[in-house]
């Protein structure tokens, strides 16, 4: 295999050959024969750890045993922990894209500090299929089925080339020893799923599986670039730039077929995914959105617009207790009264008592939450957000008014019940939107 390695490095990777790099190894198979293959290439590299802490002993050991492998192969060593169970808890998201965050943010800040040139990892030929495999099981378009890239920008990926089956044959010949992450023998991840119930039977099947399949990938990559510079030709001639808004001619993607097809392409770099509206949008009134997470598309007239969603930074307007008005960011009048007056969706009545000076006015943040006057029990902002169909320029331009971290109101549209006004001989505090 080393052999193998070697002629792979030469026509696929020689950028290896001229620069620094960082080898990312967590302990098991796939990464400790890669980093053996590269020492034995003499390529200058350094080698990098991240111990999630979410296996007790064993992630320690693991940390230990690759510090160890470093110092083998005389090369400098990073490593750092992560409270990763914080970070899912935090995020909401799964432990695996979790891990996945936080290793591939501390392995760019390495590259920046150190100048080094590419994060090199070791995934292989069975990754790709599996990969490949849980692409296809979800739904996914051409971009979905050509798998894991050897290269991108920071990444290369030299094992690619290469079976589980020769790392594993490679290290047995040359007695080379790893860490056995138990938790890679369970089958309650989808990946593992595949690697251990379905990969075996593909490879049972049809023996030369592996090799076919790269083949397979190997003309689907080369349809996608076909596809892609097509698809780039026409936006040149459909997608008329003005400062920072697009306009695509509706007639002009009308005639295109086959039609969503074209619209998956021309708009999925925007992210967007809601095909069917955005098809739906040619035949719409004016002034109806559809909206990526970084983009919308608006029907105007004739045409599409297609606008980037500015993120602005944000920032926050105190209210001290002797002020009277609020100016910036929207125009508040505050008044002590006597009693609850008149109503409306831009006054509130609040309790004096409740309130911590000075009050803050800001934007709503991932995780807010209130306790909607009228209702029992507390609420997520993003959750009101989504009940009150808010789109998201709408939700851009929300403000808050706060008291310390609590929500008192979210401005124009729910005050929060654990300001109201209970009882009589409280002080009350009348805050309305001045238009």
């Amino acid at each position: 295999m080393l052999e193998s390695f070697k002629k792979h490095i030469d026509i696929k990777f020689p950028l290896l050959q001229q620069t620094k790099f960082l080898l990312a190894c967590s302990g098991g198979l796939d990464s400790v024969v890669l980093a053996y293959l590269c020492a034995k290439c003499n390529l200058d590299f350094s080698i990098a750890h991240c111990n999630f802490n979410l296996r007790g002993e064993d992630s320690n050991k693991d940390e230990a045993f690759v510090k160890d492998l470093a110092k083998q192969l005389n090369k400098p060593f990073f490593v750092t922990h992560f409270d990763t169970k914080k970070y899912v808890a935090e995020k909401k998201t799964s432990t695996q894209i979790a891990a996945r965050e936080l290793r591939y943010a501390w392995f760019l800040e390495l590259l920046s500090i150190h100048k080094l040139s590419y994060i090199v990892t070791a995934h292989h030929a069975d990754d790709a299929v599996e990969t490949f495999l849980i692409n296809l099981s979800r739904g996914t378009g051409i971009d979905g089925l050509i798998g894991i890239p050897e290269h991108t920008e920071t990444l290369a990926r030299p094992l690619l080339n290469f079976s589980r089956e020769e790392i594993n044959a490679y290290a047995s010949e040359e007695n080379i020893q790893w860490r056995e992450d138990i938790s890679n023998a369970e089958t309650k991840y989808i990946r593992n799923k595949i690697r251990h119930k379905i990969m075996p039977v593909l490879k049972e099947l049809h023996p030369s599986f592996l090799d076919n399949f790269k083949k397979t990938q190997h003309f689907l990559g080369q349809t996608a670039e076909i596809s892609e510079q097509s698809i780039q030709k026409l936006k040149q001639e459909l997608f008329n730039k003005e400062k920072e808004i697009v306009k695509i001619s509706i007639a002009d993607l009308a005639v295109l077929s086959p039609q969503k097809g074209y619209i998956y392409g021309l708009f999925k770099s925007y992210g967007f995914t809601a095909w069917e509206d955005i098809v739906s949008l040619l035949i719409a009134s004016s002034g109806k959105e559809v909206y990526s997470k970084t983009h919308r598309l608006v029907k105007d007239r004739s045409h599409l617009l297609l606008q980037p969603i500015k993120i602005k930074q944000e920032k926050t307007y105190l209210i001290q207790e002797s002020d009277t008005f609020l100016a910036k960011p929207i125009s508040l009048k505050i008044s002590s009264v006597a009693a609850i007056e008149e109503k409306s969706k831009d006054i509130i009545y609040v309790s004096r008592e409740t309130l911590k000076f000075p009050l803050i006015v800001r934007k709503w943040r991932k995780g807010d939450y209130f306790y909607p006057f009228g209702m029992r029990g507390k609420k997520r902002v993003a959750k009101f957000f989504k009940d009150e169909k808010l789109n998201a320029i709408a939700k851009e331009e929300q403000w808050l008014l706060c008291s310390g971290d609590d929500i008192i109101w979210i401005i124009g549209r729910r005050s929060d019940n654990r300001f109201k006004v209970t009882q009589k001989g409280q002080q009350v505090l009348k805050f309305t939107i001045d238009k």
